[in-house]
């Protein structure tokens, strides 16, 4: 999706603790090198990017998330099924039902804060959000920039959580449902997960972040569930501090970008009489 040189993009920083606006630049056209160069920079800084006003084909979608890298194929809904068709690299988001069946994962409730797809070893790096439909009111996305939340941690937090890892449940999806293929697990003990340290380092810069997945079924090894209870607790109620978050009210032909690996996110629940489509793409870790 490379082309000639066009106009550069404009980079506009959002009055928060992360998150940018980028303007002139139409995602629907191939970007040349040096428009790629200041989109890529724009998220290693602001973590969080929005593109207004878009108007994507699917195939818009999947050639610009691909060139930050190849991208992951969402896991199956909870009902065994993959999504969409002709681009199975496409999740689709939504509360509509055709025929009694959802077209799409998630549904109209809340999304807890998480990170996506964080119980795989090597989760993706970053996603792509398109809205389609939207509701009148409800639905609005919250990031928190964990590099922020780690940095205004206490040294003997710090102490306490270095080395330190978490289990990041695999069984259930942000909205709680279990997948398909799993069965609850009544000790957190037992969750199915990757395990990944509670603190993470950016290579390129050396900045460490905080890296929490989901709270509900996380379990530190090592500690008493007590024990981990309280930790991880201490931390949530830390990282998800209005401070180190901002607000995006959705507007149709918004594409919103995120760093997934150095963020959580989460999503207010809306009517469910109301439709609610986007569709996502996430990009392979590394």
């Amino acid at each position: 999706m490379l082309a000639q040189e066009i106009d550069l993009p404009a980079i506009r920083p959002m009055d928060a603790a992360l998150g940018a606006v980028v303007e002139n630049v139409d995602l629907s056209r191939p970007l040349d090198k040096a428009g790629f160069g200041v989109i890529r920079r724009a998220l290693d800084t602001h973590l969080v990017l929005l593109f207004r006003g878009q108007s994507l084909s699917d195939q818009n979608l999947v050639d610009f998330s691909r060139l930050f890298g190849e991208l992951d194929r969402p896991a199956a809904n909870p009902y065994g099924e993959t999504l969409h068709k002709v681009h199975p690299e496409i999740n689709v988001i939504s509360n509509v039902r055709v025929d009694g069946k959802p077209i799409g994962n998630l549904g109209a409730g809340e999304a807890v804060w998480h990170a996506d797809m964080t119980y795989l070893d090597n989760p993706p790096k970053a996603a792509v959000l398109y809205s389609l439909e939207i509701p009148d009111a409800g639905g609005a996305t919250y990031f928190a920039n964990m590099f922020a939340a780690y940095e205004a941690l206490d040294d003997d937090m710090k102490r306490r959580i270095e080395g330190k890892v978490a289990i990041h449940d695999a069984a259930h999806n942000s909205a709680g449902m279990l997948r398909k293929g799993y069965t609850e697990v009544e000790d957190v003990r037992e969750t199915p997960g990757a395990r990944h340290p509670l603190v993470r380092t950016q290579p390129e810069t050396g900045r460490k972040a905080l890296f929490l997945g989901r709270r509900p079924r996380s379990y530190v090894p090592g500690l008493s569930v007590e024990e981990s209870d309280a930790l991880l607790d201490a931390l949530w109620t830390h990282a998800s501090q209005e401070r180190f978050t901002v607000r995006h009210d959705w507007q149709v032909g918004d594409a919103l970008m995120w760093s997934n690996l150095w963020v959580l996110h989460r999503r207010d629940a809306f009517d469910d009489g109301a439709r609610r489509v986007m569709h996502r793409t996430q990009i392979r870790g590394g």
